[in-house]
C-alpha cells in the first residue's frame, strides 16, 4: 500500500501503516445532538467517510465509529426551552442525522456509541485517573492534572506555559492548575445525573470520546478525525486522557477537515449565517452537495454560497451526462473492445489511486472523473465504437462513484431534437425580448451538459 495522509500529530505526510494487518480501527467525533446538523457538521461526516470508503477499496476492513454526544450543557438548555427532556430530545436530532447524512451518501457507521449508554466504561476510566494521580476530586466535581502529563500539547504544538498566557481560561479557585479540565460535573438541580464513587453528576466531554474510542476500538487505534476546530482542546485533552489511562499511544494517526465559511466569511451564530444541511436538502440534491464539498481538498477551507453551489451543479451535470450517453449508445453497439480503450481504463485508474494515495486528494480524483467523462465523449465521436469499450469506460465510472459515494440519479438524457426545440424556444423567446425565459432555457441546457455559442449564423451547440 502506498497512502501517505497528512498527520495533525506530526505536521507532515506519513505512509499509512494499520496496527492490524488489512484492518483499520477509525474514530470519528460525531456532533452534539441538540439542533439539526449545519453544512460545517455535514463536511467531516463527507470527508471521512470517503476516507472510510477508498481504504475499504484498497481491502481494508474498516472498523468505523462515530460518537454522539447525547448529554451535555447545550442539550440540556435546549431540552428545557422544548419543554422535553434531554434523551426524547437527542434521540430525534440523532435520527434527524443518520437520515441527513444518508441523503449524503454517507454510510451507516459500524458503530454509534452514546454517552448515555457508555457511562460504566466513563466512570470507570475517570476511577482509574484518579487512582493513577491523573485526576482530582473536588466538591464533587472531577478534574485532569494537565501538568501530571508531560507530553500536553504535542497535538497542537504548544507549550503548557504559551497555552497558559494565551488561552481564554476559565476561573475556577478550586483548580489546582488553571489549564486543568473536568472529567466530571457535580450534578446540578433538576439535571439528568448518574452515581459514581465521587458523587452524582455528569462527565465533561473530552472523557466521552476517550471512553467510547476505547470500549469499541481497543487502546490504541489506527485513525482519529474531526474538524479542526476539535484539535485544540478537545483532541489534545483526549490524547492526554487516554495515554496517562492506557500508559501508551492513543491514535497514530490524526485526522483534521477544514472549515466551511459562508460566502467569505466564517460561519457563526453570533453573524447569523448557519445554513442548515436539512434546508439545503430541500432546495438541492444531496448527491450534488456532497460532489461539492469534495471539489475541494479536505483540509483546505471551502467557501460556500449558493452561486457556487449551483455552479458544481453544472459540473456535476456534465459527468452524468457523458455517463448516461455512453450507457444509451452501448445498447445499439456490437460487441467488441480495443486495446486503447483497456489501456486509457488502466491509467485513469491509476492516475485516481494516485490522487487518493496522495491524503485522499478527493479534488485531483474528481479531475480524473472529468478526464473520463472526457474520453467517453471523444469515444462517441468516433464512426467505429464497440459496447466492449464503453462497457469498460461505464465499469470504470461506477468503480470510482462508488469510491466517492457519488451517484446518478436514473433520469434520461436530453436528445439531439429535444436539445433543437430548447434551442428553438430559447431563440423565439429573445426575439420576443423575453430574455428572462430565454436565460432560464439557457441554464436548463447548462444543466444538461449544453453548451451554446451564439453566433452570426444561428445558435450552435455541444455537449460539455
Amino acid at each position: 500500500m502506498t497512502i501517505k495522509l497528512y498527520n495533525t500529530l506530526t505536521r507532515k505526510k506519513e505512509l499509512f501503516q494499520s496496527i492490524e494487518a488489512n484492518k483499520v480501527k477509525m474514530y470519528v467525533c460525531g456532533p452534539t445532538v441538540y439542533n439539526y446538523i449545519h453544512i460545517g457538521n455535514a463536511r467531516p461526516a463527507v470527508v471521512f467517510d470517503t476516507v472510510r470508503r477508498y481504504l475499504e477499496y484498497r481491502n481494508y476492513d474498516v472498523d468505523y465509529v462515530l460518537n454522539f454526544t447525547d448529554v451535555d450543557d447545550k442539550l440540556i438548555k435546549a431540552a428545557k426551552a422544548a419543554n422535553t427532556d434531554v434523551l426524547t430530545l437527542s434521540d430525534r436530532y440523532i435520527e434527524a442525522y443518520k437520515a441527513d447524512t444518508a441523503s449524503l451518501g454517507v454510510k451507516e457507521a459500524t458503530h454509534y456509541p452514546r454517552v448515555t449508554d457508555t457511562m460504566p466504561e466513563i466512570i470507570a476510566f475517570i476511577k482509574a485517573l484518579i487512582d493513577k494521580g491523573f485526576a482530582y476530586v473536588v466538591a464533587g466535581d472531577v478534574y485532569f492534572r494537565v501538568r501530571k502529563y508531560e507530553d500536553y500539547g504535542k497535538l497542537s504544538h504548544q507549550s503548557l506555559d504559551d497555552l497558559r498566557s494565551g488561552a481564554r481560561i476559565d476561573v475556577d479557585r478550586r483548580k489546582e492548575d488553571p489549564l486543568d479540565f473536568a472529567l466530571w460535573k457535580d450534578a446540578k438541580a433538576d439535571e439528568l445525573y448518574w452515581e459514581a464513587p465521587w458523587g452524582k453528576g455528569r462527565p465533561g466531554w473530552h472523557i466521552e470520546c476517550s471512553a467510547m474510542a476505547k470500549a469499541h476500538l481497543g487502546e490504541t487505534i489506527d485513525i482519529h478525525a474531526g474538524g479542526q476546530d476539535l484539535a485544540f482542546p478537545h483532541h489534545e485533552n483526549e490524547i492526554a486522557q487516554s495515554e496517562s489511562c492506557n500508559g501508551h499511544t492513543f491514535a497514530n494517526y490524526w485526522l483534521h477537515n477544514g472549515y466551511i465559511n459562508i460566502e467569505d466569511e466564517k460561519m457563526s451564530k453570533s453573524i447569523g449565517n448557519i445554513v442548515l444541511t436539512r434546508e439545503l436538502l430541500e432546495q438541492f440534491d444531496g448527491i450534488l452537495i456532497r460532489y461539492f464539498i469534495l471539489s475541494v481538498h479536505y483540509r483546505s477551507p471551502i467557501n460556500f454560497s449558493m452561486g457556487l453551489l449551483e455552479q458544481a451543479k453544472a459540473g456535476f451535470n456534465r459527468l452524468k451526462t457523458a455517463y448516461q450517453r455512453a450507457q444509451e449508445v452501448t445498447q445499439d453497439l456490437e460487441l467488441g473492445e480495443t486495446e486503447v480503450v483497456k489501456e486509457k481504463v488502466i491509467k485513469l485508474r491509476r492516475d485516481f489511486e494516485d490522487a487518493m494515495d496522495d491524503d485522499f486528494n478527493t479534488a485531483n480524483a474528481l479531475a480524473v472523473l472529468f478526464d473520463l467523462a472526457k474520453q467517453i465523449n471523444l469515444y462517441l465521436q468516433e464512426e467505429t465504437r464497440f459496447a466492449g469499450d464503453l462497457h469498460a469506460y461505464i465499469g470504470l465510472f461506477d468503480e470510482l462513484l462508488t469510491v466517492l459515494g457519488l451517484t446518478f440519479e436514473a433520469d434520461q438524457v436530453l436528445l439531439d431534437e429535444a436539445v433543437e426545440r430548447l434551442i428553438e424556444e430559447r431563440e423565439t423567446a429573445r426575439k420576443n425580448r423575453d430574455f428572462k425565459r430565454a436565460d432560464e432555457l439557457r441554464d436548463q441546457l447548462v444543466d444538461q451538459g449544453i453548451l451554446l455559442e451564439d453566433t452570426a449564423g444561428g445558435t450552435r451547440w455541444k455537449r460539455g
